[in-house]
């Protein structure tokens, strides 16, 4: 299953002082709703982090997100192991299908594709 971007999504109430810190590093900010903000190496766009301070439509703030290009099939072989699925699959409102899974060290992946 091809990966197309991994990033650490990082728990924050200092989303401005967060962005303006890693800008000194050469990250912009690629996406903002608020609640959840990614930032993304101009030179290498994959190259991301998102700071979130709560997730609106989850239990939980995830440790990490993936981002396949199939999400059903990755959901369908999560399900099939019996890794613990802590958000269902999902259609947000900004454009991504996803679901969390705990991995074996107990941290929650956020694993989406855009839709």
């Amino acid at each position: 299953m091809p990966i197309r971007r991994v990033m650490p999504d990082i728990r924050s109430t200092a989303m401005p002082e967060s962005r303006d810190f890693y800008a000194l590093l050469g990250f912009e900010e690629v996406m903002n709703l608020g609640w959840v903000m990614t930032l993304a190496s101009s030179a290498t766009p994959t190259a991301q982090l998102t700071f979130i301070s709560q997730d609106r439509t989850a239990p939980v703030v995830p440790d990490l997100s993936v981002e396949v290009d199939d999400v059903d099939a990755a959901y369908a072989a999560m399900r099939e192991s019996g890794a613990p699925i802590v958000h269902p699959l999902t259609d947000e409102e900004w454009g991504v299908r996803r679901f969390f899974v705990r991995d074996p060290n107990g941290k929650v992946v956020n694993v989406l594709s855009h839709r």
